[in-house]
């Protein structure tokens, strides 16, 4: 994977975003892999596609791609994205795609994401003030991503610190995060918040750690009165997946 830009395609713009744009998009065609199968065919999607930027040949997978140039290795508490409305509308149809974020300085990628569809639920999208009266698109509310939302175990690298990583490396855990895929938005959810809770708790940690988090999971799930049982169903699902293991009674570790 040459993680350089071609930057002769940067010479019939001027706008500092539109190079970016086109050096970025380009990089990405020209490089990336389709996390779900491996297949190195990626097409750009028609143009003013709603919140899809790429589709794999092979799969039908789909893909948007957001950048920013930074030298950071650690990603933006939130990354601006399209119309809010629209990407509400694709998240709770469960036909969103799933998101690459890139790290880029000097003409050169330094790291690269991709975070799979099913870490997408409304509570993680944010919802931009309109644009003003007088502004060309008054009215228009666009979104952002609420990146500190988003579970570590679902930020999958492809390029850290300037180094990619092997193909079979991403497409394995792709697999093994994708499969914690659910049926509905509801269930998402409560994946999300979950797996939030256990990021903030030590690599091995107890139910009863879990359960101090009850008040916090009510006030994000009103409507269910049993928080306790619903965290141990999720439990069970996580160690059913293969992402945290059963260490004795009421006791778990988190499988890296």
């Amino acid at each position: 994977m040459d993680l350089h830009f071609n930057t002769s395609l940067a010479n019939d713009y001027k706008s500092t975003s539109q190079i970016a744009r086109v050096l970025t998009e380009d990089w990405l065609a020209r490089n990336i892999f389709c996390p779900v199968c491996g297949c190195s065919t990626m097409v750009r999607a028609e143009s003013n596609a709603p919140v899809k930027d790429y589709v794999c040949n092979h799969c039908k997978s789909q893909y948007e791609l957001k950048s920013k140039r930074t030298n950071s290795d650690k990603f933006l508490i939130s990354v601006a994205d399209g119309v809010y409305h629209t990407m509400i509308r694709r998240i709770k149809s469960l036909e969103n795609p799933s998101f690459f974020f890139m790290h880029y300085d000097r003409n050169e990628v330094n790291n690269l994401i991709i975070v799979p569809k099913c870490f997408f639920t409304p509570a993680i999208i944010e919802k931009r003030r309109p644009l003003s009266g007088t502004a060309r698109r008054a009215g228009w509310e666009g979104c952002n991503i609420i990146m500190r939302s988003i579970p570590t175990i679902a930020k999958i690298p492809i390029v850290s610190n300037g180094h990619a990583l092997p193909i079979d490396k991403v497409v394995s855990q792709y697999h093994r995060v994708f499969n914690l895929q659910t049926k509905s938005v509801e269930s998402r959810g409560w994946l999300m918040d979950t797996l939030q809770v256990i990021d903030r708790l030590e690599d091995t940690f107890s139910l009863n750690q879990m359960y101090a988090f009850v008040e916090e999971l009510k006030a994000k799930h009103p409507g269910n009165h049993h928080i306790q049982d619903k965290i141990r169903q999720q439990l069970q699902f996580l160690r059913d997946k293969g992402i945290i293991e059963f260490r004795e009674r009421g006791c778990y570790r988190k499988v890296r």
